[in-house]
């Protein structure tokens, strides 16, 4: 077995396992939670590793020394009134069965694996701070997200029905899965975090979850006051506003590497370039506003709902359609407009409907990275027009200066940028 198909699989297990543990975690089991089971089940992954080399004895040893540990578990539970664990119990076999595997096995998979071990035995509090400050929606979101991850997707089948050849159903959802889990681990950081946190904080949590959210909450909160307050409450947000922004560049910038590896350094330069200037416009904004430092967090909703999916998959769908039609009738000057429409609704859509067909060769990686960076701006000026219109008097200056720089800076990318020539 390759030692990326060995990390695939031990990743898949990890993840089955928190899925497992975080639904037991919710419902107070003594036994095992969020921790024991992800531990369990890598463990059940490496003795069935070691089975390929040693024979199937490392499997039924280690079911044994489980059923072994459950039993015990159980009878210490009937006779006193406390938590027996079972985590330090699975991690000391798990860690057996990783000395084994660095003998007959991949040495890298074990020294990812002993990270991964340290890592769940290390984050002990956070997790269950995490799980304790989850919703009976969040949880259900999460399971949801389980659903059109590992049963609707592999379902779904992986061929075009159109004539453009640009809605397949798979690659469909799977963009679906791909965004989804971005933002889940935008949110999982939000509920790390707690409801209040430095404006630098919330900017960053905001941006991974959703800046147009983000904006559009702080952009609120500063209407109302007078005086010194409503001129605090202005720096403040135009802080996290701004940060937002610009968090949402490499954001995107992983997302793009992930669908467009080949094409990747192409589309993403200038949006890195983009990135950087608007770095130095959030220092700026950091150093004018400093005193304003202390901010809340703005409620957002769990992305991994189904029907945020859904919704996404259908705009996703409509504008993968758009862009295929446009390109075919009108040639690469016709994604432009669709980049600027679509831009203002959601950046990540027609990024990725751009970046897929840079990945599969119909549109030139220099024409991908014009059209998504338009896109960009699209979407800087919509949030910006947002907190014009939300936001306070005293908020709208901030906005139009930041947003208005980090606007003319994306321009100047695209008129002086050296593009590769077609």
């Amino acid at each position: 077995m390759h030692l990326q198909e060995t990390l695939l699989k031990l990743a898949i297990a990890l993840a089955l396992g928190l899925l497992v543990g975080l639904q037991r975690e919710r419902v107070d089991s003594r036994i095992a939670g969020v921790r024991t089971f992800p531990l369990i089940t890598l463990f059940g992954a490496v003795t069935a590793l070691l089975a390929k080399e040693l024979g199937a004895w490392p499997v039924a040893a280690g079911a044994l020394a489980l059923a072994a540990m459950l039993v015990m578990a159980n009878i210490a539970k009937l006779r006193v009134e406390v938590d027996p664990g079972l985590t330090t119990e699975i991690a000391a076999l798990l860690m057996f069965g990783v000395g084994a595997y660095v003998v007959v096995g991949h040495v890298e998979a074990a020294v990812v694996l002993a990270g991964a071990i340290v890592l769940l035995l290390h984050l002990k509090r956070p997790l269950h701070r995490f799980v304790a400050a989850m919703g009976e929606r969040d949880v259900t979101a999460v399971m949801q997200f389980a659903l059109i991850t590992l049963v609707i997707l592999p379902l779904l089948p992986n061929r075009s029905y159109d004539p453009y050849d640009a809605l397949n159903p798979f690659k469909v959802w799977l963009m679906v899965v791909l965004i989804v889990a971005v933002s889940l681990a935008g949110y999982v950081a939000y509920k790390l975090v707690g409801a209040r946190a430095g404006a630098l904080l919330a900017g960053v949590v905001g941006g991974l979850v959703s800046s147009t959210a983000t904006t559009l909450s702080f952009a609120r909160r500063t209407r109302g006051g007078t005086g010194a307050s409503a001129v605090h409450a202005a720096a403040l947000a135009v802080q996290v506003i701004v940060v937002a922004s610009t968090v949402s560049l490499p954001r995107l910038i992983v997302v793009i590497a992930i669908v467009a590896p080949a094409q990747w350094a192409t589309i993403v330069a200038p949006l890195g370039a983009l990135f950087a200037w608007m770095a130095l416009l959030c220092a700026l904004a950091w150093l004018l506003g400093r005193r304003d430092a202390a901010g809340e967090l703005p409620e957002v909703a769990n992305p991994a709902e189904l029907k945020a999916a859904l919704i996404f998959g259908a705009l996703f769908a409509l504008v993968t359609l758009a862009v295929a039609i446009v390109k075919q009738r009108f040639g690469d000057a016709g994604l432009y407009p669709v980049a600027l429409l679509s831009g203002l609704a959601d950046m990540d859509a027609i990024a990725l409907s751009t970046a897929n067909l840079a990945a599969d060769g119909r549109v030139d990686a220099t024409v991908a990275g014009k059209v998504i960076l338009v896109a960009g701006l699209a979407n800087l000026a919509f949030k910006g027009a947002c907190a014009l219109v939300v936001g306070a008097a005293a908020l709208r200056t901030r906005v139009a200066l930041y947003l208005g720089l980090a606007i003319a800076g994306g321009v100047a990318l695209l008129i002086a940028w050296p593009w590769p020539v077609l």
